[in-house]
């Protein structure tokens, strides 16, 4: 339940976040047993590069609170969905916070909206987007892996977030987001291999008042595809964008500051005080800036995002 809202202490069932560094960080759930794989209940111990935690014992602390390992310590953390991304059981390929951050502010996600998922694949997404719609809004999410549409509901379950998402086991691109849905959504998100097949449906699944869509495709060929039938439909602002997080290098550098009174002088007495100066060097002042440069390495391609808005009252018959 430690998703649904703002806790104090570590209740019993919640997942927790151990935090031993910026890039080592692992979601665990505190119960004090677990059941291993032949079967046996045994008491849950969680191993670490620092360590081992017995589990049990961090129930009853409070979130941010220094937890002691065998050989170090750690951070326990309450979850929000940044560090869920990056903690989550990998089902999938999943969307990253730079995308996810474009999504939401582009489908205009707010409390009370009702939003069509495609591709729910590991709910990195979905925990986003639920965060956003609660108290009084709705996800529909929708994978064609049954397996995987079961993992996610049981997953939404222990997050407490249950109340607040509707988890289908369904191919959208042959058979649409089911009648019930059509004139509901607020906004749709499709993350599928063809995305063009599926926008029809999602034609119909949002309000007569209109909404917004995207599609998240990794090449670009799927975008264009999506956009031919955007614009058939009588889409308008449509666009396609990446979006790559670069980091900037700051550095304090010393630099020399260039004496340049020697133009001022005549010529000759340009070379007697050059000879002068040779003879007595005095060391040239420095100043310190402040410098931004790119890294080394730059981000790679993640994906295009397809934004589109339905103007409202566009016939669906």
């Amino acid at each position: 339940m430690s998703f649904l809202k703002p806790k104090t202490h570590i209740e019993e069932g919640d997942v927790v976040i151990l935090y031993l560094s910026v890039n080592s960080m692992h979601a665990i759930e505190a119960v004090p047993t677990i059941v291993n794989k032949k079967g046996e209940t045994i008491v849950h111990i969680f191993q670490t590069p620092y360590g081992s935690l017995k589990v049990q014992s961090i129930i009853g602390v409070e979130y941010g609170s220094r937890v002691e390992l065998s050989k170090g310590w750690a951070h326990v953390l309450q979850p929000n969905p940044e560090l869920w991304t990056q903690t989550l059981p990998h089902r999938t390929q999943i969307i990253y916070t730079p995308d996810i951050s474009m999504i939401l502010h582009q489908l205009e996600v707010r409390p009370g909206a009702v939003v069509l998922e495609s591709g729910t694949g590991s709910g990195s997404l979905s925990h986003y987007f639920l965060r956003a719609l609660k108290p009084t809004g709705r996800l529909h999410t929708f994978d064609f892996h049954e397996a995987r549409a079961d993992q996610a509901r049981d997953e939404f379950q222990r997050h407490g977030l249950g109340d607040f998402v509707t988890v289908h086991h369904r191919d959208v691109c042959n058979l649409g987001f089911t009648s019930e849905l059509d004139g509901v959504a607020d906004a749709v998100f499709l993350d599928l291999p063809s995305p063009d097949l599926a926008v029809p449906h999602a034609f119909k699944a949002l309000k007569l008042s209109g909404g917004r869509f995207c599609s998240f495709s990794p090449c670009i060929e799927q975008s264009q595809r999506c956009i031919e039938v955007l614009t058939k439909l009588g889409f308008n602002e449509i666009c396609s964008m990446e979006v790559l997080q670069q980091e900037s290098v700051i550095k304090t550098r010393s630099m020399p500051v260039i004496d340049l009174e020697f133009l001022k002088a005549p010529k000759d007495v340009e070379a007697n005080a050059t000879i002068d100066d040779s003879k007595t060097k005095e060391p040239k002042e420095l100043k310190k800036y402040l410098t931004s440069s790119n890294p080394q390495v730059l981000p790679g391609h993640t994906g295009f995002l397809t934004f589109a808005t339905l103007p409202p009252n566009i016939p669906k018959a």
